[in-house]
């Protein structure tokens, strides 16, 4: 893998552009990362970050509607899309590197002029809340928010990023005019190209293209409460034979100086095909034929959560058995060997994701707009190769704690208390 390198460029009204060459493909990818999302909601207008995104689509002074809006790319083979999360919106696209004019103007349309027509804005909501029903309807997805839910309570971190049914519902378009005006300015946006470009023409083209965009502040957001003194569960109960969990612990934020020994910790308990919980619960117990452990690293909140679908009947056994890898884990180092197949996984995955300009656009853009700071994936790696088993095990044993468990389960159960006594470690 050749060396990456990028340069990062401040426009007078504070917009970020990150310009990241890869002369060795013949794509490019742009995307338009905005730092706003469903932490920065009310109770009133939760998931108008979701819908915001969405309207985009509905129509511009150029483009009359969606079809129009499609087929400027489609009829280049281009693969555009956008995203909502919790701290983050996204809008981007990629393709043959000689249509990048195209695509920044696409953008620039969809950014500069949008309708927000209120008639596809009132069905665009049907069609989201359609998106919450099936979410509510696919446990596998939904025990993901349950688990929000969980941590967090009644308060945009556990909060559902699509919103409820009756917030969207009620969300008008002057509410999307008016977060549209206070969210989407210069300092709070990023624009990542990267693929083969020849970065000065590209570069003159964005300050051509949203030089314009106002430079006014943006609205910040309350930062999440946490706070937990025993081991916590929530049971939805749904008549199904399987039974989804969530089960895990509060971790560290994405600043935190312990972050890549937890990413190293997840991966050896559950991210791998020959991880720990696949040998414990696929294996021994002869069920769970989804399990993985994830991290989620986010500005103010971190968590590890193992999450598995299994028999009902096993239900306990599976609980037994996650618990029972988080503490071996905390009381036994790691082998190196472990460690090392880990930070070779890693590198690995890294390096095959980065081949690609799409992902090299996300890996720029996010650290840039998350931390304001872009760390190279080399020393990257240098960090990764710094961990040892002990900073592991240190990890294993802060986090592992009685107080900090949590347990989510969407099952056909209804009793807390034989699951609560097994929230022991």
């Amino acid at each position: 893998m050749k060396k990456l390198k990028h340069k990062k460029f401040i426009l007078k009204n504070g917009l970020r552009v990150i310009i990241a060459p890869q002369k060795e493909t013949k794509a490019v990818a742009i995307l338009f990362l905005i730092g706003t999302g469903s932490k920065y909601e009310t109770k009133r207008n939760s998931g108008i970050s979701h819908l915001l995104e969405h309207s985009f689509f509905l129509g511009t002074k150029k483009f009359k509607n969606q079809m129009e809006i499609s087929k400027v790319l489609d009829e280049i083979g281009s693969f555009y899309s956008a995203f909502t999360g919790e701290e983050q919106t996204g809008i981007y696209a990629y393709a043959a590197a000689n249509h990048t004019e195209k695509i920044i103007d696409w953008i620039s349309e969809l950014f500069f002029h949008p309708l927000f027509p209120t008639k596809a804005i009132e069905k665009e909501k049907g069609v989201i809340i359609s998106e919450i029903n099936m979410y509510l309807d696919n446990p596998r997805r939904h025990i993901y928010d349950i688990w929000k839910d969980l941590l967090y309570g009644d308060q945009p971190a556990g909060w559902d990023i699509a919103g409820t049914i009756d917030s969207v519902s009620k969300i008008k378009r002057k509410d999307i005019l008016d977060y549209f005006q206070s969210q989407y300015v210069a300092k709070n946006i990023v624009i990542c190209v990267a693929g083969n470009i020849k970065e000065g023409k590209v570069l003159e083209k964005i300050k051509k293209s949203f030089s314009k965009i106002k430079k006014s502040d943006f609205k910040q957001r309350a930062l999440v409460k946490e706070e937990q003194k025993t081991p916590q569960i929530k049971i939805e109960y749904k008549d199904i034979e399987q039974a989804n969990i969530a089960l895990g612990v509060r971790a560290y934020n994405i600043f935190h100086k312990k972050r890549y020994a937890l990413e190293i910790l997840s991966l050896i308990l559950g991210g791998m095909m020959s991880s720990r919980m696949f040998k414990a619960i696929r294996e021994k117990l002869g069920t769970g034929y989804d399990s993985q452990t994830l991290i989620s690293l986010n500005s103010d909140t971190g968590f590890l959560t193992t999450f598995v679908g299994v028999d009902k009947n096993k239900t306990e056994q599976a609980i037994s058995a996650i618990l029972k890898e988080y503490k071996k884990i905390k009381n036994k180092l790691v082998s190196q060997a472990e460690l090392k197949k880990v930070k070779n996984y890693i590198k690995g995955q890294e390096i095959l994701s980065l081949e690609s300009c799409s992902s090299r656009a996300i890996f720029y853009a996010n650290q840039e707009l998350s931390r304001r700071q872009i760390i190279e994936i080399e020393d990257i790696f240098k960090k990764i190769d710094k961990v040892t088993a002990k900073d592991i095990q240190d990890v294993a044993k802060e986090i592992f704690v009685p107080e900090k468990l949590n347990l989510a389960i969407i099952g056909k159960f209804k009793n807390q208390d034989n699951f609560r006594k097994l929230l022991k470690i």
